[in-house]
C-alpha cells in the first residue's frame, strides 16, 4: 500500500558530496583568480568550470568577495602558518619570508587588487580584514606572545604595534612597488624592530 518512490529520490542531491563540491568550488575559484584576477572573475564562470549551478555557490557564499576570501584562505593558511622553533626571531623570519614569497607570486597581485578594490568597496575590504588579515594577525600575536613568555621579548610589548611595525612595510612595498620586496627587507626589518621588542 505504501508505494513511495523513495529509492531514486531519497538521496539528497549533493549532500554526500557536499564537502567535495565545496572544495572543488574553492579550488576552481582560486585557479581562476590567478588566471583572470578579481575584477574579471564571475560566479557564472566559476560555476561553469566547477560544473555546479550558481544556486549551489550562492547557498554557501553570499557574494563573490566572500567566496574569493575563503578560496584564498584555504590555499594559503598552511604555508603561512608560524613554526615554533624555540626562537621568536627565527619564527618571524621564516613566516615573513613565506609571506614575501607569496607576495612575489601571482597571488601577491590578487592581494594588491583586493586591497585596491576595497578602497571603493566597503564590503570587499571588510571581508579581507575579517577573513584573511585578521587570521594572519591572530597567528602573529600568538607567536609573539610565545616569545614574551620565553623571555625573548619585553613583557610590555604592544602586540598590535609590533605586528604593524614588522608587516606594514611588506604591504607598502607590495602596493607601491617602489623598492624590492625580498628576504633582505625581512632581515633588515627584523634587525631594526627586534631591538625595540627585545629591549
Amino acid at each position: 500500500m505504501e508505494k513511495k518512490k523513495i529509492e531514486p529520490n531519497c538521496q539528497k542531491r549533493g549532500r554526500p558530496r557536499s564537502e567535495n563540491i565545496q572544495q572543488k568550488i574553492l579550488q576552481t575559484t582560486y585557479e581562476m583568480l590567478n588566471e583572470v584576477g578579481f575584477n574579471e572573475l564571475t560566479i557564472e564562470g566559476i560555476a561553469a568550470r566547477a560544473e555546479v549551478g550558481k544556486p549551489t555557490i550562492y547557498l554557501r557564499w553570499s557574494n563573490k568577495a566572500s567566496l574569493v576570501m575563503d578560496a584564498f584562505l584555504a590555499a594559503t593558511t598552511t604555508e603561512l602558518a608560524f613554526p615554533d622553533t624555540g626562537s621568536i626571531e627565527d619564527d618571524l623570519r621564516w613566516q615573513m619570508q613565506q609571506l614575501v614569497k607569496l607576495m612575489n607570486s601571482p597571488r601577491g597581485q590578487i592581494i594588491a587588487t583586493i586591497i585596491g578594490g576595497g578602497q571603493t568597496d566597503a564590503k570587499l575590504i571588510e571581508i579581507f580584514r575579517t577573513k584573511w588579515l585578521s587570521t594572519r594577525r591572530t597567528e602573529a600575536k600568538k607567536a609573539i606572545a610565545r616569545g614574551i613568555k620565553k623571555g625573548q621579548l619585553r613583557a610590555d610589548v604592544d602586540l598590535e604595534i609590533a605586528i604593524d611595525a614588522l608587516y606594514s612595510p611588506l604591504f607598502y612595498r607590495l602596493l607601491l612597488k617602489h623598492a624590492p620586496l625580498d628576504d633582505t627587507l625581512v632581515d633588515n626589518l627584523l634587525d631594526l624592530v627586534m631591538k625595540g621588542l627585545a629591549g
